[in-house]
C-alpha cells in the first residue's frame, strides 16, 4: 500500500517538473483599424515617399506652416485661403528653383553651393572659383527642366495629400471631387516618381543629399 501512494506522489511529482514555470500568454490580437485609420496611414505613406522627391526644408516648412494658415483645415475667411494658396504657390516655386542648384566640395572638404548656369555653377558665397573645365560639369541641361517641372508636380500631389489644405480650400465637396482629390494625387507619384527614376540627375542641390565629390 505504502509503494503504490509513493509511486503515485512520485508521478505527481514528475509531472510538476515537465510543466513549464510559466505558460505562453495569448498572443495580442490587433485591433482592426477602421476605414479612416486605414486612409490617414495610407495618407501619411504617400506622402512621406512623396517627399523623398523634394528638398527637405520645403516640405518642412510646409508642413510646420500648413496648420497655422489654414487654422487646422477650419479656414475662417478668404484670408486664410489666400494665405494658404500664397504657401503652396511659394513653396512650390522654391521646389522649382532648388532643382537648379548643385553642390560640391573645396580643396579643405568644405560644402560649397552653387546655382547651375548655361556657362557652369555659381557659386552663391563666391569665396571659391571652381576652373573653367570643372564648372562645364555643372552647366544647365534640359533634364535640370523636367525635374524642376516634376518637382512642381509632387509638391501639389503632396499638398493635396494635407488634410488641412483640403478642408480649407474645398469645404464642401462632391462625390466626384472626393474621387478627384484621392486618386489625382496617387496618378500623379507614381507617374513623377517613375519618370524620376527614369531620368535620374546627378546633382545634389539645396536640402537634398550631399554629394561626396
Amino acid at each position: 500500500m505504502d509503494a503504490r501512494v509513493n509511486d503515485a506522489s512520485n508521478e505527481a511529482a514528475l509531472e510538476e517538473q515537465q510543466q513549464p514555470l510559466l505558460e505562453d500568454p495569448p498572443a495580442d490580437r490587433k485591433p482592426a483599424k477602421t476605414p479612416a485609420q486605414k486612409g490617414i496611414r495610407k495618407t501619411f505613406k504617400g506622402t512621406a515617399l512623396l517627399a523623398n522627391h523634394l528638398p527637405t526644408g520645403s516640405v518642412l516648412a510646409f508642413q510646420i506652416l500648413s496648420p497655422v494658415l489654414t487654422h487646422e483645415g477650419r479656414c475662417l475667411s478668404i484670408v486664410s485661403q489666400s494665405l494658404t494658396l500664397c504657401l503652396i504657390g511659394l513653396i512650390g516655386f522654391s521646389c522649382f528653383l532648388v532643382c537648379f542648384t548643385d553642390s560640391f566640395r573645396d580643396g579643405r572638404g568644405k560644402v560649397r553651393y552653387g546655382v547651375a548656369t548655361v556657362r557652369g555653377l555659381w557659386v552663391i558665397d563666391g569665396s571659391v572659383t571652381l576652373p573653367p573645365e570643372e564648372a562645364a560639369k555643372y552647366k544647365l541641361r534640359v533634364i535640370d527642366f523636367v525635374h524642376a517641372f516634376m518637382s512642381i508636380l509632387v509638391f501639389g500631389a503632396v499638398a493635396l495629400f494635407d488634410v488641412n489644405v483640403i478642408k480649407c480650400l474645398f469645404p464642401e465637396q462632391s462625390e466626384f471631387a472626393k474621387e478627384l482629390l484621392t486618386t489625382l494625387p496617387v496618378a500623379i507619384g507614381v507617374i513623377c516618381s517613375l519618370l524620376f527614376v527614369a531620368f535620374p540627375t546627378t546633382r545634389h542641390g539645396i536640402g537634398f543629399p550631399l554629394s561626396r565629390k
